[in-house]
């Protein structure tokens, strides 16, 4: 059998199918880049069919399952039929968070809700513009392109549902969201990779899928991500080294300290936590060339210390481990050796990392053991090297990194179900 996991992120989307092994079979990619972006669904639309085209046809005969991760509160609204009757929402759209001023003996103060670009000030503010019709459902972008599929509407997710308000600590709605005037448009919620029916006869007919064929509840891309990595103990850990630097963790305690961006989404018993920093790797690019990196982190000392006091940023603000919108980048001084430069930044940006994990830890989360790292600084070895000197635990590579695979994985997850 053959499990299939799709991506969809912010250019386009990747769909990595694999074996009972869970090793890779294919992979596929289709951009955006072609499609009329001025409709958004539209294009996501084209862009998953597409995606399924590129599979070879022996290949989609054998898939049992599949599961569909999207970005973190990007939101569609729909009619009966599935049509989008407002552009989407996305993810990193800001909307006026007054409208939450109607409701704030309603909602709890210091929520992960009250944020501009929460799922739920998305909605409210539909439902405030009355854009909401009866026969309406409120979908997350996940939800949507699984619809496509199976043709059921109104489900979702509670890793995508967390930023609606969904309790996953509970499993249910809580009485303050419940009391809200868009009840009624709720999605049902699920456990991620939960199968919800198969695919429809349009897509049997369509793309050669088996008529048993079962599409399942997806997730988020950066759990997606996580998933990849292959973490299943508590203690262990992914560091993502992008253009920000972001933790997280699983452990056995649910850990939240919203005023810190520190918060925790369910994994069947047990819970990822974690936080993201504004240092990482924007601020390395900004000072070096990729080329220069790679060349000077070949001749970096990693048996000495620089003993240089950094605090890596470009603009003042920082959200975790610390939480100061004023925290001003600390880039001095700077040593004319490029080398001792970029070795200072590497293990200042290496103790903001510890000091992250340690503050998890003392809001109760499960002590670090080991450390993955995804992103495209986990391909330098020496700052790996630099990293476990003040992690002071071992620090891997994670031997998968693509959210697709995570998301794939979730799909073969779902025949346990």
């Amino acid at each position: 059998m053959l499990f299939l996991g799709i991506d969809f992120g912010t250019s386009g989307a990747r769909g990595i199918v694999i074996n009972n092994r869970e090793e890779i079979v294919t992979q596929v990619n289709s951009s955006f880049s072609d499609q009329n972006i001025n409709d958004l669904a539209e294009c996501w639309k084209n862009t998953l069919y597409l995606l399924l085209e590129k599979l070879p046809i022996d290949v989609r005969n054998e898939i049992k399952a599949i599961s569909i991760n999207g970005t973190s509160s990007t939101v569609l609204l729909c009619n009966s039929k599935g049509q989008p009757i407002e552009p989407p929402i996305l993810y990193n759209d800001s909307r006026d968070i007054t409208v939450l001023d109607d409701f704030k003996r309603i909602i709890p103060k210091h929520h992960l809700v009250n944020s501009s670009t929460s799922s739920l000030v998305k909605l409210l503010g539909w439902h405030q513009t009355k854009k909401i019709q009866s026969d309406s459902y409120f979908l997350h972008q996940a939800d949507w392109l699984g619809f496509l599929l199976h043709g059921k509407l109104g489900i979702s997710d509670y890793h995508n549902a967390l930023k609606l308000g969904y309790d996953v600590e509970n499993l249910c709605y809580p009485d303050w969201l419940k009391s809200l005037p868009i009840n009624s448009i709720l999605p049902k919620v699920l456990p991620p990779g939960t199968p919800i029916e198969t695919v429809s006869n349009d897509i049997v007919k369509r793309f050669d899928f088996r008529k048993n064929c079962q599409v399942c509840t997806g997730t988020t891309d950066s759990i997606a991500a996580f998933l990849a990595s292959g973490v299943k103990h508590p203690g262990e850990a992914v560091t993502s080294l992008g253009s920000t630097l972001v933790l997280k963790l699983l452990s056995n305690s649910r850990v939240e300290d919203i005023s810190s961006g520190i918060y925790s989404h369910r994994l069947g018993n047990l819970w990822l936590t974690g936080g993201a920093s504004n240092t990482g790797g924007a601020v390395l690019k900004h000072f070096f060339s990729d080329e220069e990196l790679d060349e000077l982190s070949q001749k970096l000392n990693i048996n000495r210390r620089t003993n240089l006091d950094y605090y890596p940023l470009l603009k003042p603000g920082e959200r975790f481990p610390i939480n100061d919108s004023r925290l001003a980048p600390k880039l001095e001084p700077k040593p004319n050796n490029k080398v001792d430069f970029l070795q200072g930044l590497l293990e200042n940006m290496a103790k903001i990392e510890a000091l992250g994990y340690e503050k998890l830890q003392t809001l109760g989360a499960a002590p670090v053991t080991k450390v993955y790292t995804a992103g495209g600084g986990a391909k330098n070895k020496n700052w790996a090297k630099i990293r476990q000197y003040y992690l002071q635990v071992p620090v891997k590579i994670s031997s998968q990194t693509e959210a697709a695979y995570g998301t794939a994985l979730l799909a073969k997850q779902s025949q346990n179900r």
